[in-house]
């Protein structure tokens, strides 16, 4: 059993925005395998996909990791059994990169992960979603996608749900060749 967790906000506010990606390959994933509405659980929302669990936090992002928590006891997992997808501001937009273990970041909702679940090594794919040249980050991660970044978005989130995939099925190493090496393809 394997545990995908995309952070995100509730809210209609924050569809589309640069640090709801999370949601948004959780989203795209549902979709394509059309499994349906979600259950609420783990304060969060959660489907089953064969031998994955998918969850949407429901908490905010910046408590995201009480969720992981929540479904990680329950069904007895380690963390090396979690991938945590989020927006990652040093990455360009569209670039994925895919690592084991590590610091937030600055991340807050990959921080709340990393102290509920006690430990650094938390596979996480972060997606790029670019860096604001204002400086203004909180306004440039809660904005909303330009047009251009819209059309690309389908590809980008297939491309992470792909990877996501490959991290459950060929092993992390294995994963990160593939999900990194993919990456530096698309640029």
């Amino acid at each position: 059993m394997k545990l995908v967790a995309g952070l995100g906000n509730p809210g209609q506010e924050y569809v589309y925005t640069r640090h709801n990606m999370g949601w948004a390959v959780i989203d795209h994933w549902v979709r394509e395998r059309s499994l349906g509405g979600p259950v609420s659980k783990f304060r969060g929302e959660f489907w089953r996909d064969r031998d994955f669990i998918l969850l949407k936090p429901l908490t905010f992002m910046n408590l995201s990791g009480l969720a992981v928590r929540e479904a990680v006891g329950f069904y007895k997992l380690e963390p090396s059994d979690v991938l945590v997808i989020c927006d990652d501001i040093a990455l360009p937009f569209g670039r994925l990169r895919l690592r084991g273990k590590g610091s937030a970041g600055g991340h807050n909702g990959l921080a709340s992960v990393i102290a509920c679940l006690g430990t650094l090594a938390v596979p996480r794919l972060r997606v790029g979603v670019g860096d604001s040249v204002s400086g203004n980050k909180i306004n440039w991660v809660l904005g909303h996608l330009p047009g251009e970044e819209m059309k690309a978005l389908p590809g980008l989130l297939a491309d992470a749900a792909e990877g996501a995939e490959a991290w459950a099925s060929l092993g992390l190493e294995r994963a990160m060749s593939r999900v990194n090496a993919k990456d530096r393809e698309r640029t």
